[in-house]
């Protein structure tokens, strides 16, 4: 798993004794900060996300005391030089995001992780292939086109990538064409309208993915109108699992403000759970405590992938 783990005291990361709603150190941080910007990366489209979001973000405004605003990145480096800039005070990141944050310098702290049913802290990169191509393997596409996601990417560029380099593959002379799509959606769009003969998405379980958000709004379909179905595609390859993408704040926030906020999240589950169910379609557990050093092994990794591109220039 890309990850180093260590454990955390709940104490240490919103325990209940730190809500100092009230006190004067909440007041102070409330007149310092008096509206909070909280941006997410775009894993799907804006509506989606806005529909998606907009009820957590309501619970926030109204459990931290101040307008808790939803911004919806462009992409993936949007979230991280909105918190780079200060202008986000709290981003959800996805993992490689995350440490290429880190990598350059964003004063970023992760503080809540989330946890699914089935795959527990981590997830999936996977690739996927239409089930009636003759696709079967990775070897079977060559001279083909690969659809990504992101360069910020974890699961649709950083890990895919890591995983040909282990099979000894330079995705830049094996395929035709390596197109990033802009974002997993788009990238699974891609692969139906035949734009791309592989995509690299993002994977949880059989009945949690990207794809079966897609398939359950009924966003794909057959160039008959007809609705396409789990079966009509196929995973040539999946990668070792992942760590989850953290919740984050700006180092350099107020303590008081800090604990704040991991007592609203860390509270919801059980104040909103129709709010928070909502965030993952009810696949996922109450979130967990995460620390900056969770993501030591997806920095190593994006360090790794940018030293190939450098041996290409």
């Amino acid at each position: 798993m890309f990850t180093r783990r260590r454990a955390l005291g709940l104490a240490a990361l919103g325990g209940a004794a730190f809500i100092g709603a009230h006190g004067a150190l909440a007041e102070d941080w409330r007149k310092a900060y008096p509206e909070i910007a909280f941006a997410v990366v775009p894993a799907e489209n804006e509506a989606g996300v806005v529909n998606r979001w907009t009820p957590f973000a309501t619970y926030l405004s109204q459990t931290l005391g101040v307008p808790v605003k939803l911004r919806i990145g462009n992409d993936y480096a949007a979230v991280i030089e909105g918190q780079r800039s200060g202008n986000i005070l709290i981003g959800y990141y996805g993992a490689a995001s995350f440490a290429r944050a880190l990598i350059t310098g964003v004063r970023s702290e992760a503080f809540a992780l989330n946890v699914n049913k089935v795959s527990g802290r981590g997830y999936y990169s996977v690739f996927y292939v239409l089930a009636s191509s003759p696709y079967h393997k990775i070897a079977d596409l060559k001279g083909k086109n690969l659809g990504l996601v992101d360069v910020n990417s974890t699961s649709g560029y950083q890990v895919p990538l890591f995983a040909l380099h282990e099979m000894g593959i330079d995705a830049d002379t094996y395929f035709a064409n390596s197109l990033v799509t802009g974002s997993h959606e788009n990238g699974i769009f891609a692969l139906v309208a035949g734009t791309v003969d592989v995509a690299a998405d993002s994977w949880n379980s059989p009945t949690y993915s990207n794809l079966t958000r897609m398939l359950t709004k009924k966003m794909l379909k057959h160039p008959d109108g007809t609705l396409m179905t789990q079966g009509d595609f196929r995973i040539i390859l999946t990668s070792q699992q992942i760590i989850n993408g953290p919740y984050t704040y700006l180092a350099d926030l107020p303590p008081a403000m800090k604990a704040d906020i991991r007592a609203a999240f860390f509270a919801a589950p059980t104040k909103v759970p129709d709010a928070f169910n909502r965030l993952s379609d009810g696949q996922n557990l109450p979130w967990q405590p995460v620390d900056n050093a969770a993501y030591d092994g997806i920095v190593k990794l994006i360090r790794f992938v940018d030293s190939l591109d450098r041996t290409k220039t």
